[in-house]
Order: C-alpha cells, then sequence, then structure tokens
C-alpha cells in the first residue's frame, strides 16, 4: 500500500473521550496557491549576547580566523545596526582582503563623514592601487614644506572609544601617512615628502612616517634636525625622541653619537622593568642603527662582528640584513654573502633585498656583468630601494663604462634627493675624466647635502690637490681626519697617503714622512704610501747633497732606497719604472 503521508508523522485521531471545549479546534485547511501563515518573529538579541559576540569577533580576529569573524560581525552589525559594529565589519572584511565587499560597505554606511570610516575606505582604495580615487576618498587638504596642514576638511571627529585615544596613533597622522603614500605610488615625491612630515608631526609615535622619510632619503641631513627638533614628545617618551636622534646621526663624529646612544639608554629607564636600562640597549632596532654608524665610519669588523650577533638572534631583521650584506662585502666575506643571498631568495623571492644580495655576492667575485643584472632586478622590484641604484652605477663603474655609471647615478639622485651618495659617485666619475671643476661642482652638492660625510672632503682634497691648490689640499685632508673616529681605520689609508703628497709638494717633509709612516701602520702596506715615503726621503736627502755640493750622489742613494721598499710589496718593476722617472726627472745640468 502507498504511503500518502509522504515520510511525514502520521496525525492521531482525536479522543472520543475528550469534550468539545477541550478539544483543539482543527487547522484551517488552505486551498492551493493560499499563502502560509508567517511564523512568530524571533526574539531579539540580547545586550549580554551581543557583547559575547563582539568579544568573539575580536578574537576571531586576534587568531586570524577572519571567516569567522566576518560571520559573526555581519550578523552583529545585522542585529544591531550600530556605526561601531558597522565597522568592526568592514574591518573584518578588510583584514579578510575583501577589500571591494568592504569598500561597498562603507559606502552604503552613509558614515564617511566619520574619520575612521573614511580613511578604512581609502585603505581598501590603497590595497585595489586605485590611487586617485584613495586621495578623492580622503578628502581635500593642502600642506606646505615645513609639513603644516592647510585647508583641511576631514570631517567630523568621531570616535568610538574615547577613553583610548591616548593609547592611538592619531587617526589624523594616519590620514597624513596614507596620502604620503598614495603621492609616492604616483611619483609625486615632493608632496609625499610633505606629507610624511606632517604624519610625524601630528603624531611622532607614527613610525611608518619617519622611516619613509629615512630610508628612502627624502630629507637632506639638516632638513633631518630640523624636523626631529619641531616634534612635540609627551614627557614619557624621551626614549623615543632619544631614538630618533640615534636613528639620522650616522654621520656626526664619534663621541656626538656616543652621546646619543648613552641618552638612549639613560631613557629607556623609564619604559624598563630593570632600573640599568638593558631592555633597550640590547634592542635589535638599535644594534642596527649602531651598526649602521659603524659601516659608515668605516669600522667593517665592528659592523660585521655586531650584525652577525645581531641576526643570530633575529635572524630576518631585514634592516640589520642590509647592513651586515654591506659589511660582508666590504671585507670580501663572499662564501657569506653566498649563504646569506641563498636564504634571502628561498625566503623573500619578492623582496628586492634578496635579489641585491645576489648582485653584492657577484660583485664580490667580481663578475660585474651578472651583478649588474641582479641590482636591475632588485630596481625592477622596488623602484625606491636606494642599494641597487647605487650598486647598479658601481657595477659599471668597474667595467669602465661611464655613461651607463653615470646615467644610474643620475635615476639615484632623482629618486633619492636626500642621499648625498650618487651625487658623490658622480663626482668621482668626473675625477676619472680629469674634469675637476665639473667633479668639484658635484661634490660641493653634495656636501650641501650631508656636510658631516669625511669622504666628501677627501674627495674636495684631492680635486685641490689636481688643481695644484696644495695648502687648501692639505686643510681639507685634515677636514677629514678630523672628521672621522678617534681611532683610525685602514679606509681612511689613502687620505693619510693623500696628505702625505700634499705636505710633499709643500715641501714639509717631516710632516709629509709622518704622515706616510702613519699610513703604513695599517696591514693594507699600498705600494703608494711607500712610494711616497721613498720620494719623499729622496727629496730630503737631494736637497742636503744639494746643499754640501753632492748632487747626483743623493739621487742615486734615494732611488736604491725606493726601489727597495716597493721590491717587499712585489711592485718592484712598476717601482722602477718610477725611479727612473723621478731621477730623470731631478736631475739638475
Amino acid at each position: 500500500m502507498r504511503d500518502t503521508n509522504f515520510g511525514f508523522p502520521r496525525v492521531p485521531p482525536a479522543s472520543s473521550s475528550s469534550s468539545p471545549a477541550a478539544a483543539e479546534p482543527s487547522p484551517k485547511r488552505r486551498r492551493v496557491g493560499e499563502a502560509a501563515e508567517e511564523p512568530p518573529p524571533p526574539p531579539e538579541m540580547r545586550e549580554e549576547a551581543l557583547e559575547r559576540l563582539r568579544g568573539v569577533v575580536r578574537d576571531s580576529v586576534g587568531k586570524h580566523l577572519y571567516a569567522s569573524a566576518i560571520f559573526l560581525a555581519d550578523k552583529v552589525a545585522a542585529a544591531t545596526g550600530d556605526p561601531a559594529d558597522l565597522y568592526m565589519l568592514a574591518q573584518s572584511l578588510f583584514l579578510g582582503r575583501h577589500f571591494r565587499r568592504a569598500l561597498h560597505l562603507l559606502n552604503n554606511s552613509r558614515l564617511l563623514r566619520d574619520l575612521r570610516f573614511r580613511f578604512l575606505a581609502a585603505k581598501c582604495l590603497a590595497e585595489l592601487k586605485e590611487w586617485h580615487q584613495c586621495l578623492l576618498m580622503l578628502g581635500d587638504a593642502k600642506v606646505d614644506e615645513h609639513g603644516k596642514v592647510l585647508d583641511q576638511d576631514d570631517g567630523s571627529d568621531i570616535y568610538f572609544d574615547k577613553d583610548a585615544e591616548d593609547h592611538e596613533i592619531n587617526i589624523k597622522s594616519a590620514i597624513c601617512f596614507l596620502r604620503g603614500k598614495a603621492y609616492e605610488a604616483l611619483d609625486n615625491r615632493d608632496l609625499a615628502r610633505q606629507w610624511y612630515k606632517a604624519a610625524i608631526k601630528a603624531d611622532p609615535l607614527c613610525y611608518e612616517a619617519l622611516e619613509c622619510l629615512v630610508d628612502n632619503y627624502m630629507l637632506t641631513c639638516e632638513e633631518e634636525s630640523e624636523l626631529l627638533s619641531s616634534l612635540q614628545f609627551r614627557e614619557e617618551d624621551g626614549w623615543l625622541s632619544a631614538f630618533y636622534s640615534c636613528l639620522i646621526t650616522k654621520h656626526e663624529k664619534e663621541y656626538v653619537v656616543e652621546a646619543k646612544f648613552k641618552e638612549l639608554e639613560r631613557e629607556s629607564c623609564s619604559i624598563s622593568s630593570s632600573s640599568s636600562g638593558e631592555t633597550l640597549k640590547n634592542n635589535i632596532d638599535v644594534l642596527a642603527c649602531k651598526a649602521e654608524y659603524y659601516h659608515q665610519s668605516g669600522e667593517y669588523q665592528k659592523c660585521w662582528q655586531l650584525t652577525s650577533s645581531l641576526l643570530e638572534r633575529e635572524p630576518f631583521h631585514l634592516k640589520g640584513t642590509l647592513v651586515h650584506l654591506a659589511a660582508a662585502m666590504e671585507l670580501g666575506h663572499s662564501n657569506d654573502l653566498y649563504l646569506l643571498a641563498c636564504n634571502l631568495v628561498k625566503d623573500y623571492p619578492q623582496k628586492a633585498l634578496s635579489w641585491f644580495s645576489v648582485g653584492c655576492y657577484y660583485y664580490c667575485i667580481k663578475k660585474y656583468d651578472q651583478a649588474r643584472r641582479y641590482f636591475s632586478k632588485a630596481t625592477g622590484l622596488d623602484g625606491t630601494f636606494p642599494p641597487a641604484w647605487i650598486g647598479t652605477g658601481i657595477a659599471y663603474a668597474a667595467q669602465e663604462e661611464g655613461d651607463q655609471a653615470m646615467a644610474a647615478f643620475r635615476t639615484a639622485a632623482r629618486l633619492f634627493p636626500g642621499c648625498h651618495l650618487p651625487t658623490l659617485y658622480m663626482g668621482m666619475q668626473y675625477v676619472r675624466m680629469h674634469n675637476f671643476k665639473l667633479a668639484e661642482q658635484f661634490f660641493t652638492q653634495a656636501k650641501s647635502i650631508c656636510p658631516s660625510d669625511p669622504l666628501i672632503h677627501n674627495e674636495l682634497g684631492v680635486v685641490a690637490y689636481n688643481m695644484k691648490e696644495f695648502r687648501k689640499a692639505v686643510q681639507l685632508f685634515e677636514l677629514t681626519l678630523d672628521h672621522t673616529s678617534s681611532s683610525l681605520n685602514e679606509m681612511w689609508e689613502p687620505t693619510l697617503v693623500n696628505l702625505g703628497h700634499a705636505l710633499r709638494k709643500l715641501k714639509e717633509y717631516q710632516r709629509a714622512v709622518s704622515y706616510y709612516e702613519k699610513a703604513l701602520t695599517f696591514p693594507t702596506k699600498t705600494l703608494s704610501a711607500f712610494a711616497g715615503l721613498a720620494y719623499t726621503y729622496h727629496l730630503m736627502w737631494f736637497s742636503l747633497c744639494w746643499f754640501h755640493g753632492f748632487r747626483w750622489r743623493g739621487t742615486v742613494a734615494a732611488s736604491i732606497y725606493f726601489c727597495g721598499a716597493a721590491s717587499s710589496e712585489g711592485g718592484l718593476p712598476q717601482c722602477l719604472a718610477s725611479s727612473r722617472i723621478i731621477t730623470s726627472n731631478l736631475l739638475v745640468p
């Protein structure tokens, strides 16, 4: 027999003993097409249940369970319609990378007058690379050269938690920073620089703005100091002011930098659990900043040791890795460069730093074509990565391809107006071309960007020497040594030799000999130092022999000493040729 109930339970027959008054009324039979009665509405969510769901949403975001956060936040927002719950849903959608859906929700909320809604909508557009629309969403505003915002219309200052304002980065600072990112993406670096300055001025805790200004070389050394002095730090943020000072004083004299780091250690006691301030003293960012100073001052071995210990503690600290790469290349540690480059390419294949490290390895083993190729790949991944552009120019210069090197340096100088190195290297290229006037102009321009870099004074001294201005050259070489650290290292050995040459030209032979001998105390012991010392003794002895009437004996004796000193360095053939030239020039009829 066929089941006419289609699987539904059978309705039991009514009891005959029940009275008509107690009997349940039979349900009214519906005709075909007649609408069913609506079920009673569900009870509304109580406030306790809503608050619990909000807490679960926050916990889901903290555990990166974005689908759960979106699902629950959507139900809370539907139940309440509260702006704070709508913002929570939009934030969950943004973190789950549903940018279009989050943007649609924010646009339909009709709450874009609120700063947070507008900022989140602009962040969605930024993630979608729609930079013009991002700027339109943020509204019209102007900023001057000093980072002061003019004619700003950012809407109302509506906050969902008034008590949390003191524990947050100012929303206006975040808006200024996002404007800077948008203008930088649109290659308007001037406006980007101004908005980054406005962001850090609006809230000194907005470290990202200062990082963009410093790492992308948007400010000169003088502009960095002026910006730092204009920031309004809270009394309890003295450690932050000290850290920012250490960040921008890499080219200062040694005692200035050491004083800054000591001040940072002292100020760090305010946030450290221990009275000695050990927490920030051994902080990774502080150590990376100190390593960068060692590299700038030519203390490559110290820099290498510090970055090695730093990367043992935190092997994926990218800023420390970059300084470690630079120190390894200066010291010629090709094996370490190879291992580091392999790890970076494996872990960060889309980072410009990874392919830059490969270029550093090839440059270290003198395979400049391959180095150039990987430096170019790094610039293709990130056109605002300064080391890759400079590395490209240096690799071209190593192959005597001056035009291509100059093109790379010009691009770097245009992209990074606060970096003096491209201008400095362009001046060096003109020195190699013997165009000393033009070289001097570029060195002067580099000095205006970074007056405290001693290498600039050395190059200006080389130009003065080649232009026969020996007294000026001596002053510049001495100024170079004054700006170096108290303990000279082998990086400055050429400066000592240059100073000896200039003093020899001024016939101050005793001082020249002292600088040549000081240069020979370094392990490098270059042929130029031996040659300069021998020639100076040659001139001193020749002058003495001339005074006593022995014009030829001194020349021969000095030439013998000259060749003996050079033979100890393996440079005897070149030295013999040089001594013949020197002797012929000094013979007097």
